[in-house]
């Protein structure tokens, strides 16, 4: 590809000014699109050119595909970043950018297809020597082989849609006598939420924690990792709070993941920035659950343990550039991340409207991700997730102590937000101790 000197951020909100900060920081030009309902956003004054590409609906804006592309020639980018949502993992978009000449910051739209159907991507990691959870080899047909398969993997099993994501397209099934109705259920909501309603199944696992690796691959069949995320603190499958590293792994266990995930990347021939995702049981045994081809919002917790720009990364690899060695990136100490949403702290309605009031932490090793500010105003039209609160420190009780003192400076009013809850977090005797799962928020009654 060579050198990339004007790029098209195809994304909004925090992560738009995000890229902004890094591409100027490396000398390249920086153009954001919006729609109307981002107009106002602080950030468009900050790039060296910003394009309105449609309406408030994202179907009409962000996720308009000729817009997009009309947006990054009228501007003569020469490659786009695509952020996480909207079109960060559309493969039509990814081949449309190719037809333009327009470089895709990010993966192949071979391996992204591949990784995309979860039942494929299950088959190509136990190829790769990456440990899955049992389950059926491929679809599940219909309801009569969904019981031969739960019979044969043993219950308790979920249903799953290939094509699923956010906690949606699946059912767990405790006995034989449900499993006809879970799988009706779950194909006509994975039909209504992905257009896709082919299922695959796997054996469920009780209380597990959520744990993913970040790994960066280049053109030169280079793969390093830059540790793991533990993610377990979530609510209906939408992480809330993350960290690095995962303590609940022996350095064993966190060495042969980390191998694990580097093998992966390298037989995939993976180019970019990717992130594995794996479900960890009560003996530390883990198990592959799937694969995102792109960045995520939870990026930052790595950047904090590794000191690595995650996002310049994938820029320099996109021009061709070598990854630096593994044995010259160092983790050290612990890294939080509390998701700021404009939501209601107990029941996580959205609550959208004018920020009457924002004061945000500061100090040493305290980074706020953001693009909102005292009187702006919140659309109701997408994400409500306003910023991200992350810290750093020597060891996780220090961590937490940072995070505790700065979540007690973040003043926010006009509209509810997440904080609150993040207060209680870190002051939660199961937080602390690191004694929880996936489920812990469902039957959490702080």
């Amino acid at each position: 590809m060579g050198k990339i000197k004007r790029i098209l951020i195809a994304n909004r909100g925090e992560i738009a000014l995000r890229a902004i900060r890094t591409i100027k920081e490396m000398g390249k030009e920086a153009v954001v699109v919006y729609s109307k309902g981002d107009k106002d956003a602080a950030y468009l004054k900050l790039a060296d050119a910003a394009i309105c590409i449609g309406d408030v609906k994202s179907s009409d804006s962000y996720l308009n595909i000729p817009a997009v592309i009309s947006a990054a020639e009228l501007t003569e980018c020469d490659a786009i970043f695509p952020g996480y949502g909207f079109l960060s993992e559309n493969q039509s978009f990814v081949e449309i950018c190719g037809h333009h000449n327009i470089k895709f910051i990010g993966p192949s739209v071979e391996v992204m297809e591949l990784m995309a159907d979860k039942s494929k991507a299950k088959a190509v990691m136990k190829e790769a020597g990456v440990p899955v959870v049992p389950g059926s080899d491929g679809a599940i047909a219909d309801a009569k082989m969904a019981k031969e398969v739960a019979k044969e993997i043993g219950y308790p099993v979920i249903l799953k849609a290939v094509a699923g994501g956010g906690g949606r397209g699946m059912r767990v099934v405790e006995d034989e006598s449900y499993i006809e109705n879970a799988f009706y259920a779950c194909e006509s909501e994975a039909v209504n939420a992905f257009g896709d309603g082919t299922l695959y199944m796997e054996k469920f696992i009780a209380s597990p924690r959520h744990v993913e690796v970040q790994v960066l691959g280049d053109s030169h069949g280079n793969a390093i990792h830059l540790g793991e995320r533990d993610c377990s603190m979530q609510r209906r499958h939408q992480k809330l709070i993350e960290e690095s590293p995962a303590l609940v792994l022996s350095d064993e266990q966190r060495k042969k993941l980390h191998e694990v995930a580097v093998k992966a990347t390298k037989h995939l021939k993976y180019e970019s920035a990717g992130t594995f995702e794996f479900l960890v049981d009560e003996k530390g045994n883990f198990y592959f659950m799937e694969m995102n081809t792109r960045l995520q919002v939870e990026h930052c917790v790595s950047e904090m343990v590794s000191g690595i720009d995650i996002i310049e990364q994938m820029i320099l690899i996109a021009e061709g550039k070598e990854l630096p060695k593994q044995e010259d990136i160092t983790l050290k100490g612990h890294a939080i991340e509390c998701r700021i949403t404009a939501e209601d702290p107990v029941t996580f309605l959205p609550s959208p409207g004018k920020i009457k009031k924002w004061i945000q932490p500061g100090g040493k090793d305290v980074r706020v991700d953001t693009h909102a500010y005292c009187n702006y105003i919140i659309p109701p039209y997408y994400d409500s997730m306003i910023g991200k609160l992350i810290v750093w420190g020597e060891n996780r009780d220090r961590a937490i102590a940072k995070m505790r003192r700065a979540l007690d400076e973040f003043e926010v009013s006009g509209v509810k937000t997440t904080i609150e809850f993040h207060r209680k977090m870190m002051n939660n005797k199961d937080f602390i101790q690191n004694n929880f799962d996936t489920k812990y928020l469902e039957n959490y009654k702080g």
